[in-house]
């Protein structure tokens, strides 16, 4: 039912297509790829562009401690639902029409972000943006396999992969720049310049499809309220459940039982619905179904160890958001470099085992993390990012053609979209279970040391009594009791982010076993006419 709904709005496009794949592709057509990779790269830019910066976000708008991790949840909880979304809109609208307002859309919503005075309105204004941007990411993904088609995607895939990667990886360090250089205020306000160009070059270049706006008149507003309440409310339990003890907080159980409720609903509508706004047949492509695993996977590398690294130098390490920024700018030149290497090899070799290398290189990484200490500082953390950097961008460039390289023409804009979302919800449910691993670990750690650390331990003892000898006063007994205790729990967040680096590490190896059941991908899409 859903074939026959997407396949409509193809037959325009599909002799432009064809063509594409037998003579040179229209400079026009080119143009406007290349500003679309601009605002997906703003899009997935500004999902981590904050990371480093709360902090100063949060003097800045005098918000509370638990108000300011909305900065960052309301933008991942819209974009989540706009990602599926994309899809339908895209078949519906055109890419055009899509992209341009989308594109428009996200400026305007920068603009507001940075003028925001109010930490009510930043939320709005996130979420707002987030949902935008979240229709710009898959909708390039889908273009890249429309226009390159056949030999042509050994070009794309490398170029759409790295910025689908290394935008989230260096946003902590462009936002670090940017709030010590000028002021939070610019983590928005650089987006205004190439938000207008893209929007202009967009809406005046794209020409590969065209819109199909009767399947508006079918639209399934119960698909998509159910989806919202599905993915949001599912985004919104795994960003708090582990602040708030998960279950044990009625506000989180309530959440998630709205949606497993919404679930219900969502899955019932997208295989029922006359034209359902996800088309989720196309995991019965087997590739497809595991490059989607895959990318659930490299969610949780790209944005889990984008979010540990930063957190572990500001709380160990005691580092502001500039030298956060520089300690990890590493990662990012690593995967530039490497990006042209590993398109050429993946187009040598079976796409298979470069990607099963991309996930070792990743679990070597975190491998090598489960020695850390409080004092490991740029030099240390030099070859776990250069592995990250590295296993990344093998990874992405097979998963990618895996996933939607082997798709007929007429799935791809659909199948764009579930494929981004389980990136994302990757990072999401990444995110949950190593602050959960990592709060359980802390307590344990600390309940262990708490009891080596005793009156009949000599070294404490010996320990308590130089740290007295540095203090004067009345107190001196106490603040070195203090200054103990916080070496302890210091001990104890390093040993716990060594307890989590090594669950990354046999996740990684876990998956990367896993590769020998895909099949060896075989271009499909760019067949005459994606048939």
């Amino acid at each position: 039912m859903t074939s026959t709904a997407t396949s409509a709005t193809l037959p325009a496009a599909t002799p432009r297509l064809a063509a594409n794949a037998i003579g040179p592709i229209p400079p026009r057509q080119l143009y406007a790829f290349v500003a679309m990779c601009f605002g997906m790269f703003m899009a997935v830019l500004d999902i981590q562009i904050v990371s480093a910066s709360l902090a100063d976000i949060q003097a800045g708008l005098s918000a509370s401690a638990d108000e300011i991790p909305w900065v960052q949840t309301s933008y991942l909880i819209a974009e989540v639902i706009a990602i599926p979304l994309s899809g339908f809109l895209s078949r519906a609208l055109g890419t055009r029409i899509l992209f341009a307002m989308s594109a428009a859309g996200f400026t305007l919503a920068s603009i507001m972000c940075g003028t925001s005075s109010s930490i009510e309105g930043m939320i709005v204004w996130r979420a707002i943006q987030g949902f935008i941007g979240g229709g710009m990411i898959p909708t390039v993904f889908a273009s890249a396999y429309l226009i390159f088609q056949g030999p042509r995607q050994k070009f794309v895939a490398p170029i759409i992969g790295l910025i689908a990667t290394l935008a989230p990886t260096i946003g902590p360090t462009v936002g670090g720049y940017l709030t010590d250089a000028y002021s939070w205020h610019w983590l928005f306000f650089i987006n205004v310049i190439p938000g207008i160009v893209v929007t202009l070059a967009t809406f005046s270049l794209i020409d590969f499809d065209k819109p199909d706006f009767a399947l508006l008149k079918n639209f399934d507003w119960y698909g998509l309220i159910s989806m919202a309440g599905f993915l949001g409310a599912l985004e919104y339990v795994l960003e708090e459940g582990p602040r708030y003890e998960w279950f044990d907080d009625s506000t989180i159980l309530t959440v998630a039982i709205v949606s497993g409720l919404s679930a219900v609903v969502f899955f019932a509508r997208a295989l029922m619905a006359r034209a359902p706004i996800v088309d989720l047949y196309a995991f019965v492509n087997r590739n497809f179904a595991v490059g989607s695993l895959f990318s659930f996977v490299l969610g949780i590398g790209l944005y889990g160890l984008t979010y540990l690294y930063p957190v572990y130098l500001a709380q160990v390490r005691g580092y502001d958001a500039l030298m956060i920024g520089e300690t990890l700018f590493v990662s990012g030149l690593v995967m530039f470099v490497t990006a042209p290497i590993a398109g050429q090899l993946n187009e040598r070799f079976d796409p298979r085992f470069i990607l099963v290398s991309g996930f070792v290189l990743f679990a070597i990484g975190t491998w090598q993390m489960i020695d850390v200490t409080s004092d490991w500082d740029f030099w240390q953390l030099l070859w776990p990012q250069m592995f990250r950097g590295v296993g990344l961008m093998f990874a992405i460039i097979p998963v990618t053609n895996t996933a939607l390289g082997t798709l007929p023409l007429e799935r791809v804009k659909n199948a764009s979209g579930l494929f981004n979302l389980m990136r994302n919800l990757g990072g999401a449910i990444g995110l949950a279970a190593i602050n959960t691993v990592f709060n359980d670990r802390l307590d344990l750690h600390l309940q262990r040391l708490h009891e080596a650390v005793n009156w009949a331990s000599v070294p404490a003892v010996e320990t308590l009594k130089n740290l007295a000898a540095r203090f004067q006063g009345s107190d001196a007994q106490a603040q070195a009791l203090q200054e103990l205790f916080n070496m302890v729990r210091l001990q104890a967040e390093v040993m716990s982010y060594a307890d989590v680096f090594l669950m990354l590490t046999i996740l990684f190896l876990g998956v990367a076993a896993f590769g020998i059941v895909m099949k060896r991908p075989q271009m499909q899409a760019g067949a005459a006419g994606g048939h």
